[in-house]
């Protein structure tokens, strides 16, 4: 996994986990039970094509963190598939926000967890 490009990392506010997201989150194994996550990081990021012009495509992913923000970048708990426009990366990350604010993020079926 290449480290993320934290230049085009767009992150909404920390989001308090709810318990039962938090129950859900617990199941995973890349839960770190030494170090609890409190909070939920939503961001956007883009990631530079390769080309002679330069050219974003986004995806959205959702990390667990901590009340600093402090995050394991290598383990997210959702990545979005690939979206070639900004604005529908942050619409997701918005729904998700919204989702998470009702302990309900670890209710969608996503494509794409990562455990």
């Amino acid at each position: 996994m290449k480290t993320p490009n934290y230049h085009d990392f767009y992150q909404k506010a920390l989001i308090p986990i709810g318990f039962n997201d938090l129950l859900a989150l617990k199941e995973f194994k890349s839960y770190e039970f030494d170090s609890p996550s409190t909070h939920w990081l939503i961001a956007v990021e883009g990631e530079q094509l390769s080309q002679p012009t330069i050219y974003y495509h986004w995806k959205v992913s959702v990390y667990p963190s901590n009340c600093d923000g402090d995050i394991n970048w290598k383990k997210p708990f959702y990545c979005s598939p690939i979206m070639e426009s900004m604005d529908s990366a942050h619409d997701i990350a918005c729904s998700f926000a919204s989702l998470s604010k009702q302990d309900q993020l670890s209710n969608l079926n996503l494509q794409e967890k990562i455990s």
